[in-house]
């Protein structure tokens, strides 16, 4: 099992293109949405559910010999190949965490197995969020007293976002062993560079600007006109780089309408995530492309953190799909796991034409 666990971390570098976006409902709702991509192989993701009282046990590069601890809230995550691996979900209390990857500017530690009673492994840090803490602050508090480690120093780092009910969001990131707490007030997360680096980099697009650009007369009897709705965002980054999705998502996001409910939210949180959809040959040479899969964007996930709401859709089934975290006993549940899709196969819905 724990060699399971080295071997999904070492395809961490081909999943590194998750976009994550928040938007604000009238209503007073706040919703976290993103994309995780792995541009490898189809991947086998499922959702844990996991109630108060879990014991949970982290892994370390020796062994499942780390951190372990007992759930104080019940969740609800998504994991990706392994299931002690949740890389998004939310808590009972309304705190949602999600891990995006890192490479090249993130770096933990180093392992001491003296400390093994300490040490949490990066992978399993949403779970350890989502199971032990309600608030920001108290991540802050009881992370201090731990260790986070990587499986293996080959592996690109993580960083991660934390959310609570109320819209606060923070990025942690680990730089020379050394966690780094960030207020998002944006809302927008990708990968590397660093979140301070992300946010500098938006003043180089300061001309972008919503509609069309006005008309431009360059000199008398010259004038310049769009050639079409939206020419005020000309120059808006299209390739899938993290600083281009980073300028892109800031963009959709700030410049979406505020809609009446959490529900109306959600649904325009996918569309905007639809512009990070990634096609599967866009990022392989034609030899290189894998068989099987749709999208390199495997599942995308949103959360209504008012109406503790967990929606997600796949690359294999574009349907919105719901989990009820109020629906859930969280005290006397049983910890489960089920596969995102029962089988990797686009339903259609026919219309019948009398």
């Amino acid at each position: 099992m724990f060699a399971m666990a080295v071997a999904v971390s070492l395809f961490a570098d081909k999943a590194s293109a998750c976009t994550g976006i928040s938007l604000a409902a009238q209503d007073g709702s706040r919703v976290v949405a993103r994309t995780v991509e792995w541009a490898a192989t189809p991947m086998q993701c499922g959702y844990v559910v996991a109630p108060r009282g879990h014991m949970h046990q982290s892994y370390t590069p020796t062994g499942e010999n780390g951190l372990k601890y007992q759930g104080v809230y019940g969740y609800v995550g998504i994991y990706t190949e392994y299931e002690p691996f949740v890389v998004e979900g939310v808590n009972e209390a309304g705190l949602s965490a999600g891990l995006f990857f890192f490479p090249q500017y993130g770096d933990y530690a180093p392992y001491v197995s003296a400390d093994n009673d300490k040490t949490l492994c990066d992978m399993q840090f949403v779970s350890w969020v989502l199971s032990q803490c309600s608030t920001i602050d108290q991540v802050k508090e009881e992370l201090s007293q731990l260790t986070l480690v990587t499986l293996n120093n080959k592996i690109g780092a993580v960083h991660w976002r934390i959310t609570e009910p109320n819209g606060r969001m923070v990025v942690l990131e680990v730089v020379g062993g050394v966690p780094h707490f960030y207020e998002n007030n944006l809302g927008v997360i990708t990968n590397s560079p660093g979140f301070q680096w992300h946010m500098t980099n938006l003043n180089n697009y300061i001309n972008l600007v919503p509609g069309s650009a006005p008309d431009n007369t360059i000199k008398p009897g010259i004038t310049l006109k769009p050639l079409g709705h939206g020419s005020g965002m000309l120059g808006l980054p299209g390739d899938f780089t993290s600083p281009s999705r980073f300028v892109r998502a800031t963009f959709f996001q700030t410049t979406s309408p505020v809609w009446a409910t959490g529900f109306d939210t959600v649904v325009q949180a996918f569309h905007i995530l639809n512009n990070f959809d990634i096609p599967i040959g866009s990022q392989h040479i034609k030899s290189e492309i894998p068989k099987g899969m749709p999208s390199a964007t495997q599942f995308t996930a949103a959360t209504d953190l008012k109406a503790m709401k967990f929606y997600y859709r796949t690359a294999w089934n574009s349907n919105i799909r719901c989990i009820d975290l109020l629906d859930i006993d969280f005290h006397k549940i049983k910890y489960q796991s089920h596969p995102l899709d029962q089988t990797q196969v686009q339903p259609v819905e026919m219309v019948k034409v009398k």
